[in-house]
């Protein structure tokens, strides 16, 4: 860019002064800023006394620093850990009996103030861990310091997110429960109604419309199955493995871990403070879970729009211009969801790629996708379930779906049965279908004269081919789409959720 009237340098510098202040100017006019005179307080953990001489930081980084907004959610588990920790150095003499005591009963006044949402967040609070030690000390004074004798909050937080993603782990596999329990009713409760079933969206043999039903609870079975095989491995212990290299004063980390409810203790404390896997595979999981989820949501769709299914109300929205719309809402987000779930589990994973050991902050990055996650299953869950037992399906749109063509491998296994190679009934039945279009002559319209125009071993019950019923009930091999085979696939899931 050009300009004709070049300035001087004493020019340029008063122009340089003046955007400098404008922009100091909009800076503070849009920052919310709850310290006087704009500067960052490193609270308590921080202070002047210590490491820093200042005591203070750009409130930008301070933002930029903080996680307390997103972490939170786990006061609970945070002051769980704190008490299990309390007891096990007064177990080994750090703090008395009486002091044990009373940081055991302040910290169970700091989770009421959570509770009941009486809990007062104040500047330099900068995660939980920071929030509950610096109300604990205000609760109950200096005794409240000696908490976190020989404790990181590495080995703090790893051991926080560990407690949550257990609790919440179990309570999705309790909502699954629930929705393959639904689904299992719901396709008893439609045992004998039958639907086209399609390969490559074209229509391909009659089947029941509780198979099509099973075999979207069939995936969330096994859903659950990886849900429940990630318990274990998250059910374990850090606490006791300090910043990095190990609690100083023999903590008893098999005592934490009891008091806690761990399966167990971590291998080796410089993974302990830095492995998140469990994250990962979580984000993974989900990712799959509700990938599944929108498998499910599109075929409801496809059949809502061909009437064959009516997806209630409560699950649909109306358009702001056209007012015949029934828009399927819910299942568009549910088939919307999981691509934001694949980014997730990517990108985390990417944020974990060649960090070095042991912690670093990069791992701070965790919690959102992994609270989202764990938000976003619930969510799914909660509308997949309401949205299956609350559909409606539509018996005569159903049958009206199936069409004779489906039936042409039956023709095929008619002659199998008589002793024809499949190779060759295949091209015989084939055949047949050619004969139909053709003539324009639906298939089990054909009479027995034409059919034997083109293989003579056709006989009088060939006619017998033509019954929807007897196709699907001669699917009778396991897992198959029989009355008798469909009912145990109900009872299996069944089981199954009652073994969860």
């Amino acid at each position: 860019m050009s300009n004709n009237n070049d300035l001087t340098e004493n020019e340029l510098l008063d122009k340089l002064q003046k955007l400098k202040k404008n922009t100091t100017k909009a800076s503070e006019g849009g920052d919310d800023n709850d310290n006087e005179g704009g500067e960052g307080t490193r609270g308590a953990l921080f202070s002047a006394q210590g490491r820093f001489k200042g005591g203070t930081t750009d409130p930008i980084m301070e933002k930029f620093n903080e996680s307390l907004s997103f972490d939170k959610r786990m006061y609970s588990q945070d002051i769980r850990g704190s008490i299990a920790y309390a007891k096990a150095i007064n177990k080994i003499n750090i703090i008395t009996d009486t002091e044990c005591t009373s940081i055991i009963g302040g910290l169970t006044k700091v989770k009421e103030e959570w509770d009941n949402g009486t809990f007062v967040i104040k500047p330099g609070d900068e995660d939980i861990h920071t929030a509950n030690e610096r109300r604990l000390t205000e609760l109950i004074g200096s005794t409240g310091g000696k908490l976190h004798t020989g404790r990181s909050r590495n080995d703090q937080v790893a051991t926080d997110t560990r407690l949550y993603a257990v609790e919440v782990e179990k309570e999705i596999l309790q909502s699954l429960t629930t929705f393959i329990v639904s689904g299992a009713e719901y396709a008893l409760e439609h045992i004998d109604l039958l639907m086209a079933g399609y390969t490559h969206l074209q229509p391909a043999q009659p089947i029941r419309f509780s198979h099509w039903i099973l075999s979207h609870l069939a995936p969330i079975v096994r859903d659950a199955q990886r849900l429940k095989e990630l318990i274990p491995r998250t059910n374990v212990c850090p606490l006791g493995s300090g910043a990095l290299a190990g609690n100083a004063f023999g903590v008893d980390r098999t005592f934490l871990a009891e008091e806690l409810g761990f399966d167990g203790i971590t291998l080796n404390s410089l993974d302990s403070v830095c492995d998140r896997d469990f994250i990962v595979e979580f984000l993974m999981w989900s990712t799959l879970f509700i990938t599944h989820l929108s498998q499910f949501a599109e075929d409801i769709i496809i059949n809502n729009l061909l009437k064959c299914v009516d997806i209630s109300e409560a699950y649909s929205t109306g358009s702001s211009l056209m007012p015949q719309k029934k828009n399927p809402d819910a299942l568009e987000l549910l088939r919307g969801k999981a691509g934001i779930a694949l980014g997730r589990a990517v990108g985390f994973t990417a944020t974990l790629k060649g960090l070095p050991r042991s912690y670093n902050k990069d791992l701070q990055e965790d919690k959102v996708p992994f609270f989202e996650a764990v938000d976003s299953v619930k969510d799914c869950i909660a509308i997949a379930t309401g949205v299956l037992v609350t559909m409606k399906p539509n018996k005569d749109k159903l049958l009206e779906a199936l069409c004779p063509e489906m039936l042409a491998t039956d023709l095929a296994d008619y002659l199998v049965r008589k002793g024809v190679p499949f190779r060759e009934t295949h091209h015989i039945s084939g055949a047949v279908v050619r004969l139909g279009e053709e003539t324009n002559t639906s298939v089990d319209k054909l009479t027995l004269e034409q059919l034997q125009s083109i293989d003579k071993r056709f006989d009088d019950d060939v006619m017998n081919v033509w019954n929807y019923n007897e196709s699907v009930e001669r699917k009778s091999s396991l897992g198959g789409t029989s009355k008798r085979t469909v009912i145990r696939q109900i009872q299996e899931c069944l089981d199954f959720a009652l073994s969860l």
